[in-house]
């Protein structure tokens, strides 16, 4: 195995710890960043940054998982500073045009939109580099390969390092080593394409997985199986709603009660709840699994 440094900076997302990272590693060919957060985190992201011993303008490749705004919301900022931002081919138009991602976004969260996720500028087309699945990128003495790993979006990348993977979120929210959660917004949740990442992520059977919410955890098949039974828990608690024609937001304080019951079973406390609350929010996930359905149906 390599020695390599990665600093997990805790972006402190509506004041809460533990909740969103990023993910500098260091290499000979200077500081590479995996994730950036939403832009509204950006001071966060670069005081950790410059607690690693760099500078944010030293940051010159960014790798992004996907493009929600958890994730990406920041990468304009530093391609403007020059960086390259690597991104799955599916995703690429909507860092080059961000406005209807946004649009979508902001008819979402409205008012608190800025106070949640900032800014996103378009990105120049020749600073965003689309990554084939399976494909190595060099940088330096460090080797960033490419797994596509679609399910929570199709355009999502888990980017692996030696014996590392950084999962973004195939690999589920896991808040200090409690319960893994799968992240279902929508638009497009797929159960079997996820999977089929989870799969993969077998496969490659990492010593670490680092995930977005949050940190490092050791990898087991464990963790892994953990996150497919509760995606088909969450799943088949849907579908007789889905059914019912209830609406979303009548359907989303019982769902709310039944992962809460779920988690305090588990013995997950009151403020930790609140970090997969805000890391994942339910009512986000009753949306993307009534559409699941829908499309299921279709």
């Amino acid at each position: 195995t390599i020695c390599m440094k990665i600093h997990t900076i805790d972006l402190k997302f509506q004041g809460l710890t533990e909740n969103i990272a990023a993910f500098l590693v260091e290499t000979s060919a200077g500081p590479i960043l995996v994730e950036t957060g939403p832009h509204s985190t950006l001071p966060q992201l670069n005081a950790g940054i410059e607690a690693a011993g760099f500078a944010p303008t030293d940051i010159q490749h960014v790798f992004i998982t996907h493009i929600h705004l958890d994730h990406a919301g920041a990468a304009w900022w530093f391609a403007q500073n020059g960086a390259t931002v690597y991104v799955h081919p599916r995703g690429s138009k909507h860092l080059a045009s961000p406005e209807r991602l946004m649009e979508s976004a902001r008819r979402i969260y409205q008012d608190q939109m800025d106070s949640l996720w900032g800014q996103m500028n378009p990105i120049p087309a020749a600073q965003l580099r689309e990554v084939a699945h399976e494909e190595a990128i060099e940088l330096g003495d460090t080797t960033v390969h490419a797994h596509h790993t679609p399910g929570h979006a199709v355009h999502h990348i888990a980017w692996q390092i030696g014996e590392v993977v950084f999962t973004g979120d195939v690999a589920g929210v896991r808040i200090k080593q409690g319960l893994v959660i799968p992240p279902c917004p929508p638009p497009d949740i797929h159960l079997g394409d996820w999977e089929a990442s989870i799969e993969i992520l077998k496969r490659l059977a990492p010593e670490t997985m680092y995930l977005t919410h949050f940190g490092p955890v050791p990898y087991s098949e464990e963790h892994l199986d953990e996150l497919k039974r509760r995606m088909h828990m969450w799943a088949d608690w849907i579908k007789p709603h889905y059914e019912a024609e209830r609406g979303i937001m009548e359907v989303t304080p019982e769902f709310q009660q039944m992962v809460a019951e779920d988690m305090i079973a588990q013995g997950i406390s009151k403020a930790e709840r609140d970090k997969y609350e805000a890391a994942n929010p339910s009512w986000m996930s009753v949306a993307g699994l009534f559409r699941y359905w829908k499309k299921q149906a279709q």
